[in-house]
């Protein structure tokens, strides 16, 4: 794996040239996102906040206008989120993935 870790918006993330050219983390297969209670992919960011909602997650609008963000009350994490579905790539899946244990499965 190769690329240059990057710190924005409180997150860090790899920055990897090849894996964005192809939007696929450079497998050329799209990873996806399982909702486990249901085996749900998650398709869009209407499913998603429905699920989420449903977790006890609220939206967070304080933070930066680009991102799609949410908070839980019981914890100190933020799940961010780039504002284009388009965008949503492996390493937001696996955020959720450890922000949500045993919830969510992410998949090639």
């Amino acid at each position: 794996m190769s690329g240059v870790w990057v710190f924005k918006n409180g997150v860090f993330h790899l920055e990897n040239p090849q894996a964005e050219s192809n939007g696929q983390g450079g497998t050329g297969q799209r990873k996806v996102l399982v909702y486990l209670p249901t085996g749900e992919v998650v398709s869009s960011y209407n499913s998603l906040e429905r699920i989420l909602r449903g977790l006890g997650w609220e939206r967070y609008y304080g933070g930066d206008p680009d991102l799609f963000q949410f908070h839980k009350s019981s914890s100190i994490d933020l799940i961010s989120l780039p504002r284009e579905f388009s965008k949503f790539t492996s390493i937001y899946m696996y955020d959720l993935v450890i922000k949500n244990p045993n919830i969510f499965h992410v998949r090639d």
